[in-house]
Formats: structure tokens, C-alpha cells, sequence
């Protein structure tokens, strides 16, 4: 307790020589910087990645079952009864893929077709980002399409000017060798209804058609790229996995949501710690302020250190104050530091101040996002407390070493 005392007690007081209290100040008004910093850092990287996995979520189902072989596999109604029969299952939703080439008026363009069945709204929220006309993909007597957004813009698809046709052209299944262009190539054309816009991934790729019509022009008539599951809220996803993986076998693949895009959580957790990592680095080199501010308070209170030493206190004493005192300055300074960032976070939640491009931006949201998590502080107390009890440690020993006399 008297340590304690002692070294909050030289943290306030005057120093005799101007140098210090600067360099005390500074060093501490780092450490709230550098708390400030990673606190208002982490809160935008887990607002964004927040962002993201919804966008991701909205497109890719809570689980999904693939053929382990080959593109495709044959739809069996039974296996999907058994399937929406299972406790943890809300819906199911059969999907077609192909690429095909895109013709609409005199622009031309790759993408990847996808058929999906009235179910496919059941199991993904991708028509809740329908910017322009509306999620329809076929009615009593036509077929629709629903076009990603980075698609539909450099062909100048207007879904609104009419009923002018979108050609998608694929190979014809089973033809290797033609001699007339149109014998290799199935084309078939529906009429644009809705632009989506989700992530530039999805956006630059996609288009949406029924499935029925993406059978026929693939020749795939019975066929299926995939089973797409919505699971109920209360459901286990891991233990509904393990009961579709028993049921389909080995020939097939159950993956959650999570393993569809592994690649992509994996790199956002990456950059999270290298972030973190690289805001601590920063926190270290400000930390060479305290080495500084409590060598030199070492230095003119080597009196008060004799003092102490002849009242009794050892070199662990001694080292101990002045340990306390590094720490005590370090964490005044990160908890101001904290209080400021958690305001500035509290803030841009409520008022959205800080914006993200323009008034005429193309983003999802027009505002940086933020999200507060409770690990954010504890990881940021744990890296300034590290950072400072290995700054304080070496003027510490120096202290507790010192040998110096009355004058």
C-alpha cells in the first residue's frame, strides 16, 4: 500500500527539472492515444466485418448439400423429403449453376446462370437487395431474369424500358464436335425483371433465372447443383449437419455457411490480429517514453531511494514503487484513452458523423460502420499492460540497485 501511495504520489507532483514532467505527460498522453486508437480501429474492423458476413449470410444458406463428384447430381424427391422431415429443417430449396454467355442488344457478357426453384426466397434473403424492378422469375407464360448489378449496368440492362430480351447461350450437353455453330450452343432468352445488388463478388457474376428454365437450357432435366437449407432458429447447426451428412452419405458433401466461404472468415480473422498486432507494435514504441520519464525520476530521486533504503525497504520495495509508477501512468492514460474511444464509437452508432464516400456513393451503407465488443478492452488493457510493465522494468531494477548516498 505504501508503494502505491508513493508512486501515484510521483506520477502528480512537480519534478525539479521540466524535461520530466514532459516526458511523463507524453508518455502517458501515448498510452491514451494508443488505447483510443485500438479501440476505435477494432470497433470499425468488427463493424465491417459485421457488414460483410450479413451480405454473405443474406446469399449463401445455413447449409448446403453438393455431389462429391461432378457439377451436378439427379434430384430425388424422396431424399428431399427426408430431409425437410429432420427437426432442424425450416425449408429447402433445389439450385442449378452453369456458366453461360450473355447477349443483351449489342453488349455481350460472361456470368454464371443460376436456376432456383419458389422455394429459393425461403432460404436466402437475396431478394431483400433487389435495387431496381423485382424478384420475379417466372409467371403463367414468361421467364425472368434477376441480374447482378455489375452485370446489369455495363450491358445497360434497363429493367424498367420493356420487354427486350436477355440471350443466354450455353454448350450443348453431349456435343463435342458440330459443324454449324448453332448444333454446339443451346440459346434461350428471358426478359429482365430486377437488378440485386449484394457484394461486388455476387454482383459481378450472378444472374438469377427459374429452374425449370435453367434445366431446359442446359439439358439438365432432372438435375441439380445443390440443396440449399434454412435451417429453424432454435436448430443446432452442427448437430442438423451431422444427421444430413448420416442421411445423404458419402457421395455427398454437407457444409455450413461457414465452410461455403472458409477462405473469406478466415482471411477477415487474419487481418483482425494483424491489425491488432500492428497497433501494438505502435503502443511499444511509445512506451520507450516511460524507459525515459522513470530513468530520469530514478536519477532525481536517488536521495528519496537512500532514504527509503535507510528506513528499512529493500530492492524489491524499491523496484516495486517504481514498477507501480510506470504502471499507474500507462493505465490513467489507456483508460482515458479508452473512455474517449468508447464515446467516439458510442457516437458514430447513434449519429452516423463519419461518412463513407459521397452523397452520390455506390456502398451498401453511406456511414462507417462500428460495433463494440466486449473482448476489444480486455485485449487492449492486456497489450498496454505487457507493453508497460516490460518498459518499467529495467529503470525499475536500475532503482532497486542503486546504491547512492545522502548529499
Amino acid at each position: 500500500m505504501l508503494a502505491f501511495r508513493i508512486a501515484l504520489r510521483y506520477i502528480f507532483s512537480k519534478k525539479s527539472t521540466n524535461a520530466i514532467n514532459v516526458i511523463s505527460r507524453v508518455s502517458m498522453l501515448g498510452m491514451g492515444v494508443g488505447a483510443f486508437a485500438l479501440i476505435v480501429v477494432l470497433s470499425v474492423f468488427n463493424g465491417f466485418e459485421g457488414l460483410v458476413l450479413s451480405l454473405y449470410n443474406s446469399f449463401y444458406p445455413d447449409l448446403e448439400i453438393r455431389a462429391v463428384q461432378g457439377k451436378t447430381f439427379e434430384d430425388d424427391s424422396l431424399f428431399r423429403s427426408k430431409i425437410l422431415q429432420l427437426n432442424g429443417i425450416a425449408s429447402l430449396s433445389q439450385t442449378l449453376e452453369e456458366n453461360a454467355y450473355l447477349e443483351y442488344g449489342e453488349e455481350a457478357q460472361l456470368a454464371t446462370i443460376k436456376g432456383v426453384d419458389e422455394n429459393y426466397n425461403s432460404v436466402t434473403t437475396v431478394k431483400n437487395y433487389v435495387r431496381d424492378g423485382k424478384f420475379l422469375l417466372r409467371d403463367t407464360s414468361m421467364n425472368y431474369a434477376v441480374i447482378g448489378a455489375n452485370i446489369s449496368y455495363p450491358m445497360n440492362i434497363d429493367v424498367k424500358r420493356g420487354a427486350e430480351p436477355l440471350r443466354i447461350t450455353v454448350p450443348r450437353k453431349g456435343v463435342k464436335t458440330a459443324f454449324a455453330p448453332e448444333d454446339a450452343f443451346n440459346t434461350m432468352s428471358v426478359i429482365p425483371a430486377g437488378v440485386f445488388s449484394i457484394q461486388q463478388e455476387f454482383d459481378s457474376k450472378y444472374i438469377f433465372v427459374n429452374l425449370n428454365f435453367a434445366r431446359e437450357l442446359l439439358g439438365e432435366e432432372n438435375r441439380v447443383s445443390a440443396y440449399e437449407i434454412k435451417l429453424k432458429p432454435e436448430a443446432d447447426i452442427e448437430a442438423t449437419k451431422k444427421q444430413l451428412a448420416q442421411l445423404a452419405g458419402k457421395d455427398f458433401a454437407v457444409r455450413t455457411r461457414y465452410e461455403q466461404k472458409a477462405e473469406t472468415y478466415q482471411v477477415m480473422l487474419i487481418e483482425r490480429w494483424v491489425t491488432t498486432a500492428i497497433l501494438g507494435f505502435i503502443i511499444l514504441i511509445i512506451s520507450f517514453n516511460i524507459i525515459g520519464s522513470l530513468s530520469m525520476l530514478v536519477l532525481e530521486k536517488s536521495k528519496d531511494i537512500s532514504i527509503l533504503k535507510a528506513m528499512g525497504s529493500n530492492a524489491q520495495q524499491v523496484k516495486k514503487i517504481y514498477l507501480l509508477n510506470g504502471m499507474l501512468s500507462s493505465l490513467i492514460g489507456a483508460l482515458t484513452g479508452l473512455v474517449l474511444g468508447y464515446s467516439v464509437v458510442l457516437l458514430q452508432m447513434k449519429f452516423h458523423f463519419l461518412k463513407l464516400g459521397g452523397a452520390d456513393s455506390s456502398f451498401v451503407i453511406n456511414y462507417y460502420p462500428v460495433k463494440l465488443k466486449w473482448l476489444d478492452p480486455v485485449v487492449t488493457m492486456l497489450i498496454i499492460v505487457s507493453v508497460s510493465l516490460l518498459a518499467a522494468y529495467f529503470p525499475a531494477k536500475r532503482a532497486s540497485e542503486s546504491e547512492m548516498s545522502f548529499k
